[in-house]
């Protein structure tokens, strides 16, 4: 399980498409994701972002159950099937940009935690923050709330509060062809190594 996660402007819709092409031309079996899902709840929440119609406390609460439903109805069956998965988010960006509204980082994870596995690797896309502003159009406070340099900030400073060794930093101010190939220099050796370990 692949995920990939950073501010936004980082490219990581791309490189979840790139990633998946390869490793398919590979012969992996690949299910392709991102959160907020497509379901219901992941609906609302995209709603939420364009609209912000909802308290802080009714979209992590979304978060949560479209998160459940992602994991029961795609996530582990597809492991359980030796499919490889690669989101476009999970419960790391819930960490950040809820975390940017007053929640607990650490009190989000161990949440998540109780129902939705761990990634083998988790790819943090790294941009600067001028950077990523200019890639998401935001100028003077324009954009929704998350778009704001100061969240950018914070959420980046929660994401490198993640420091587990399935972490890998990713620059993301290089070309997109370059970041694709710092990813697969990652993800490789990682698959070989954990297809070595299924084997019987």
């Amino acid at each position: 399980m692949i995920v990939l996660e950073g501010i936004d402007g980082t490219g990581k819709s791309t490189q979840v498409r790139l990633l998946s092409e390869t490793l398919r031309k590979q012969g992996v079996r690949v299910t392709q994701s991102r959160e907020p899902t497509d379901g219901p709840f992941g609906r609302k929440l995209r709603d939420s972002a364009t609209t912000g119609r909802l308290s802080a406390e009714e979209e992590l609460d979304l978060f949560h159950k479209d998160r459940q439903e992602h994991v029961e109805t795609l996530i582990n069956p597809a492991l359980k099937t030796g499919e490889v998965v690669i989101l476009d988010r999970y419960y790391f960006s819930t960490m950040a940009y809820q975390g940017t509204r007053g929640f607990d980082p650490r009190e989000i994870r161990q949440t998540n935690e109780q129902f939705a596995p761990r990634p083998d690797l988790l790819l943090l896309l790294e941009l600067s923050l001028d950077t990523a502003i200019a890639r998401i159009g935001v100028r003077d406070g324009q954009g929704n709330e998350f778009e704001r340099r100061e969240s950018l900030q914070l959420c980046r400073e929660i994401f490198h509060s993640i420091t587990d060794d399935f972490v890998h930093i990713i620059d993301a101010d290089q070309p997109v062809e370059q970041a694709h190939e710092a990813i697969m220099a990652v993800v490789q050796p990682a698959l070989v190594s954990l297809l070595d370990q299924d084997a019987p």
